[in-house]
């Protein structure tokens, strides 16, 4: 490892691995590192993404691929079904990824474009100067060492330490939090080619229950609900364990894993003098379903090209690097952000009765594309009685 760099990269997901590649494509010298023994474990993640949103970056490819879905099912509080048909499901439509393969994938890509990659390599404070980040003090085989660099970015995730020794406060609000469980299960009956989404209070409070389906019978089987629903004898967990006997007692768990993933609006800056961040650090994961694949890898590339731009000009200040901020929060990915934290807010205030109803009213729909803006637009025209309560709903989707 080498002291000196023009980007260091915190963090070997996704969001990171893409910085990295782009940078290093541009001709700067990059060092990413990470602080687990090995690219892609544990796996805190459902694993899913949209075929038109991953080609963006490459084209798919079998060794890293699950499962291909063609559609999505939603199920009730009431056990009522929706189904979303191959072509009306959208972005639904996609991969079930393997991500233990699919992130070291990525990371190779990053090392091929000359980016210096190092494992069980933790950041341990960041290096500033008169307020300018300017590095990173990593441990690393035992030792630490100081690695400066032009431009910093904090990939590191929902917790995010290394922005807050850069001095941001990214504190997510216990009630935007939710904390995950997940049981990868084999021997189940499922549709292979179909992820479902349970929803209700009672089930999955301010939350919602994944069947995401990795193969003819195995699944990622989770739950994410509300930290402030959350506590002794009714944790995610919890929840999980009764989902599970009840739907799938004959499922053989093989793996669990349990995380936090932030459901709240992104930082207000996700800049400062020397210093971008990215992905679920930035807070930039979908605020309804909690996804953020596809948001790291955007967020990656879009803080690696302006930074390729900024050194390049020999300006990193925050006001150079705010371009990255206002790229991102332009983008389709950015508008929706924005405008689901609104819709999140509006359903977790619902009982089961009125999801019931709701989900009712758009059982029989035959729209040309499935989108939370399509879905909205549907349950007010659907539903006049509750256009009262709708009506904020209706600002938001114009």
């Amino acid at each position: 490892m080498k002291n000196q760099y023009d980007v260091l990269v915190i963090g070997g997901g996704p969001g990171g691995a893409m910085a990295a590649r782009t940078a290093a494509e541009a001709g700067l010298s990059v060092c990413m590192i990470e602080k687990r023994p090995a690219i892609g474990t544990p796996v805190r993640c459902a694993e899913g993404i949209g075929e038109e949103l991953l080609r963006e970056f490459m084209e798919p490819d079998p060794k890293w691929i699950s499962s291909k879905i063609d559609g999505a099912r939603i199920v009730a509080p009431d056990g009522a079904i929706l189904d979303l048909k191959p072509e009306m499901a959208g972005n639904e439509v996609g991969y079930i990824l393997d991500r233990k393969v699919f992130d070291r994938e990525l990371v190779w890509q990053a090392a091929k474009a000359g980016a210096d990659i190092f494992v069980k390599a933790r950041a341990v404070d960041a290096i500033t100067e008169n307020e300018t980040v300017v590095g990173a003090r990593i441990e690393y085989n035992g030792c630490t060492q100081d690695v400066r660099a032009r431009i910093v970015i904090a990939a590191d995730g929902v917790e995010s330490k290394f922005s807050r020794w850069c001095g941001i406060d990214t504190t997510v609000p216990l009630r935007e939090l939710e904390t995950c469980a997940q049981y990868v299960l084999s021997d189940i009956d499922i549709d292979p080619h179909k992820t479902v989404f349970y929803l209700g209070c009672t089930i999955a409070p301010e939350g919602y229950i994944w069947v995401f389906p990795k193969g003819e019978r195995t699944a990622n089987v989770g739950i994410g609900i509300s930290g402030r629903k959350s506590g002794e004898g009714h944790r995610a967990r919890d929840y999980l364990d009764r989902f599970v006997a009840e739907h799938f007692p004959e499922g053989k768990v093989t793996e669990l894993i349990v995380g936090g993933v932030p459901v709240c609006r992104p930082l207000a800056s996700t800049v400062a003098d020397g210093l971008m961040i990215i992905g679920d650090a930035a807070r930039v994961s979908d605020p309804i379903t909690g996804g953020g694949i596809y948001n790291a890898m955007l967020t990656g590339k879009i803080a690696a090209d302006v930074a390729a731009e900024c050194i390049a000009r020999n300006d990193t200040s925050g006001t150079a690097l705010a371009k990255y901020d206002t790229l991102w929060r332009e983008t389709r990915m950015g508008k929706a952000i924005k405008r689901n934290h609104g819709i999140k807010e509006f359903f977790i205030t619902l009982d089961d009765k009125k999801l019931n109803d709701l989900l009712s009213s758009i059982r029989n729909i035959n729209l040309e594309e499935f989108s939370t803006l399509t879905l909205i637009r549907e349950l007010i025209r659907k539903n006049p009685k509750l256009i009262l309560e709708l009506r904020e709903l209706q600002k938001l989707v114009g």
